[in-house]
């Protein structure tokens, strides 16, 4: 199913994000991740892309997204980066990806590898999207996009100019990365539609569940903490049962928001973190229902 296509069946759709494990001898842990999330009721699950992209770790992310098709029939998107891949190497994992019969892929550059050199057969996102649709069409192409700009744009103005550029060379539905303050999502959305891109947008919302990863994420992504936030986790920051409660209703929060300003689909980062998936499912899914209705 091309998920794109859901747009047109839904007024919202929900999907989730899960991530290979790092090492073989965690394997057991995404198995049971998605033993867990079956009964929630996504539209797709996104498998990620580990960093720098090698082919062990292609491999996995391939072997995850087939799972997810055969064993638990839920739509996969299979995240695919090109920072450190070449032509021959995109083509050999198209091939593997379409052979397991999966459909969607989430076109990214990825993260660039402190001392590892890029191969330059791909410079941008935008570049992997084109060399996919010209070399099997049939793929359907997702993109991300960056509610606060990407951290290598000068301005959110210049981002959204290449995000547009994604959309000429083929993508067909975004996904933000992860924000905290919706009038960012607000702004971000308002502009983009300005400049044409009409693509259906999936807010990306991660749980704030543990003091540990505040600083983790936020220096990956850059997005902001707004003040409500803050307060939370300075306030619960030393006891993690009390943290866990107020990210979660923090996000549930956020993301009621969104449903009541029309968002098009959430799209939950779940950290594999399956007790957190499903409190957030269970708080939303009834609202979800009602609009789909």
């Amino acid at each position: 199913m091309n998920t794109a296509s859901l747009f047109t069946a839904k007024k919202v759709i929900f999907s989730l994000e899960v991530f290979p494990p790092k090492k073989d001898t965690s394997v057991n842990v995404i198995y049971n991740t998605l033993l867990g999330l079956r009964g929630l009721p996504a539209d797709f699950i996104s498998v990620t892309y580990g960093a720098g992209g090698s082919p062990a770790q292609r491999e996995k992310t391939c072997e995850i997204a087939s799972l997810i098709r055969s064993n638990y029939h839920i739509e996969p998107v299979s995240h695919l980066t090109c920072v450190n891949s070449d032509r021959e190497e995109i083509r050999q994992t198209l091939a593997k990806l379409k052979e397991n019969g999966i459909c969607n892929i989430l076109a990214l550059r990825g993260d660039k590898t402190p001392g590892v050199e890029p191969k330059t057969d791909f410079l941008h996102a935008s570049d992997l999207a084109r060399f996919i649709r010209e070399t099997d069409p049939s793929f359907n192409l997702l993109g991300a996009c960056y509610p606060e700009g990407h951290f290598e744009s000068d301005s959110l103005e210049e981002d959204i100019g290449h995000l547009k550029l994604k959309i000429e060379n083929g993508v067909s539905h975004l996904i933000t990365q992860l924000f905290f303050d919706n009038n960012s999502f607000y702004h971000f959305l308002e502009l983009a539609r300005a400049r044409g891109v009409n693509v259906p947008v999936e807010a990306g919302i991660m749980p704030i569940v543990k003091k540990s990863q505040i600083e983790r994420t936020v220096s990956m992504c850059g997005a902001s903490v707004p003040p409500k936030l803050a307060t939370i986790i300075s306030r619960y920051a030393d006891n993690p049962s009390a943290l866990m409660d107020a990210g979660i209703f923090y996000a549930t929060e956020q993301i009621m928001d969104l449903l009541e300003n029309g968002v098009q689909g959430i799209h939950l980062y779940t950290m594999n973190n399956v007790e957190v998936a499903t409190r957030i499912s269970r708080n939303i899914e009834n609202i979800i229902a009602a609009k789909n209705a």
